[in-house]
């Protein structure tokens, strides 16, 4: 347990130092260029859920945030999965949810700063390091999730096949 407290804390303060650095050295120029047309630098205050969607519902969120997070570290401290793969990934959602939160009570905003421009029309979005905490954290439950029930289906399908053989021999 103590490691994915590490994780989630670590994860918080790479996203949090991120924030402050985006603030004060970005915030004056608003955008920097890293890989012209692909990749950018640009400091966006963002007031809505992610991608700065529904901007007047903060509140909502905000109490969404703190279920999911409380939810998240309930079912890690009391249940500890086995499974590295999804400690790791309930770290990762509960560190980027935590980021967030900080922003939103402390500034009510969130600070992004990441922004691939190479294919505006399809992707417009700018992030930050706790929404990708949350993305790849809930892309990698996902893939637990998937992992668990191919083992569990054939756990099932190795009993059954060794009950047929049981009967047959009867």
């Amino acid at each position: 347990m103590l490691l994915w407290i590490l994780m989630i804390v670590a994860l918080v303060v790479v996203d949090q130092v991120s924030k402050l650095m985006v603030h004060y050295l970005l915030a004056p120029v608003g955008s920097v260029d890293v890989i012209p047309n692909v990749f950018r630098f640009t400091y966006v205050e963002n007031r809505g859920a992610a991608f700065g969607m529904f901007s007047e519902h903060r509140w909502v969120f905000m109490v969404i945030s703190v279920v999911a997070i409380l939810a998240l570290l309930i079912y890690l401290w009391k249940f500890r999965p086995d499974s590295a793969l999804a400690c790791a990934a309930m770290s990762m959602i509960i560190a980027g949810g935590i980021g967030n939160m900080i922003d939103r009570v402390a500034l009510g905003y969130v600070i992004d700063f990441l922004d691939f421009c190479a294919f505006p029309t399809l992707w417009m979005w700018v992030f930050n390091v706790a929404d990708v905490c949350v993305c790849v954290g809930g892309g990698l439950l996902v893939l637990w999730l998937i992992i668990s029930m191919v083992a569990d289906y054939k756990k099932e399908k190795a009993a059954k096949a060794q009950q047929s053989e049981e009967n047959k021999t009867e």
